[in-house]
């Protein structure tokens, strides 16, 4: 079983910067493709990012592309989501998900973490 956790969140100003970080605890992270989601109040979660256990792929939802950056340390089985140029529209509780083992899709996020909130103020 994989066990993952995020820290980083908090309050930023719009215009700032904050980085995310998520911890996965159990076996093959480096075959596991990873991902951040968010969920803001009274909407649906939504993808924000992934990152391939490959190496080859790197998605973004349109709504950060440019802003946002994840990245993933192997060696430390963790997960990162540099939150660049912050506005208020992106205050929301901030997911990490991990895949399956070896998976070769980015929708099959079979664990998640607790959540972190990011709140951005104007």
């Amino acid at each position: 079983q994989v066990q993952l956790g995020e820290s980083g969140g908090g309050l930023a100003q719009a215009g700032g910067s904050q980085r995310l970080s998520c911890r996965a605890s159990g076996l093959a992270f480096s075959s596991r493709n990873m991902a951040w989601f968010r969920q803001a109040p009274g909407k649906e979660r939504e993808f924000v990012a992934a990152k391939g256990w490959t190496g080859d792929t790197t998605l973004y939802t349109d709504s950060v592309k440019g802003r946002f950056t994840i990245s993933r340390d192997n060696s430390k089985n963790t997960v990162y989501l540099q939150m660049n140029s912050l506005k208020p529209e992106d205050t929301a509780v901030y997911y990490c998900a991990a895949s399956s083992v070896g998976s070769m899709q980015f929708v099959d996020y079979d664990y998640w973490g607790q959540g972190t909130q990011v709140t951005v103020s104007s």
